[in-house]
């Protein structure tokens, strides 16, 4: 019987060849990507997480590291959960002693100051005994002291933050409340935006006499209700950055 001649192969590349081809490829996109991943833009991850921001490295002055106590309050403030019941520490760390102004002891902060649980983060409430003279809008230099402390946190975060007007109940005329409660909530706005905070993260709001925390009933919770909220966002949309 005649033996048959072998199959001759057909001409080009080898069929193994090109599987082989396939699997270097494959190969080589996935150490790209695990590449990737492992050298990720800290900026991308600091804007995921607005509280990142600044921990560890050259200061917003440019002058040294982040204090201590700043960094302290930053994390205390970026975990929702516990955060409220560290409210009393957040306070000292935020209004140390050595910080207040000459007119303002611990017992009057204490008085004027709290730290409120929202929905969206934590909101500095601060009385306007506090920050503003009785029907002003303009702040007070004691104002400005407590001020620039918060500007220290807000200044190495990113969270979007809401600065809201309160009012108590009293006047002949309730709607009056409005603007007076916008304008002193802009009043703290523009000093931060001197500061050199960036205005794109904030937002205003004036609630008049809407959004009580006390009773107005008694004069303690009418001074309490007069306040400006300084709500830091703890929740932030990813969307927001570009």
């Amino acid at each position: 019987m005649a033996r048959k001649k072998k199959q001759e192969e057909p001409e080009g590349i080898p069929a193994w060849l090109v599987t082989f081809s396939d699997l270097v490829t494959l190969l080589l996109t996935f150490f790209v990507l695990i590449l990737s991943m492992s050298s990720m833009d800290r900026t991308m991850l600091v804007e995921i997480n607005p509280f990142e921001r600044g921990l560890g490295v050259i200061n917003y002055h440019g002058s040294g590291r982040i204090p201590q106590r700043i960094k302290l309050i930053v994390e205390l403030v970026s975990d929702p959960k516990t955060a409220f019941e560290q409210r009393d520490r957040i306070k000292d760390l935020l209004f140390p002693e050595d910080v207040l102004p000459p007119d303002i002891d611990m017992s009057t902060l204490d008085r004027n100051l709290r730290i409120l649980q929202k929905p969206e983060g934590l909101a500095i409430a601060l009385t306007n005994d506090l920050v503003f003279a009785p029907g002003s809008y303009q702040l007070t230099p004691s104002a400005k002291k407590l001020l620039s402390q918060v500007v220290l946190m807000l200044q190495y975060t990113s969270a979007d933050t809401n600065i809201s007007g309160h009012a108590d109940n009293t006047g002949r005329n309730n709607a009056a409340n409005y603007p007076l409660s916008g304008k002193r909530a802009m009043a703290v706005l523009e000093f931060f935006l001197t500061q050199g905070l960036k205005p794109e993260r904030f937002s205003v709001s004036g609630y008049g006499a809407d959004k009580p925390l006390e009773s107005n009933a008694t004069e303690y919770g009418r001074a309490q209700n007069r306040r400006v909220e300084i709500l830091i966002k703890t929740t932030q949309r990813l969307g927001r950055y570009v």
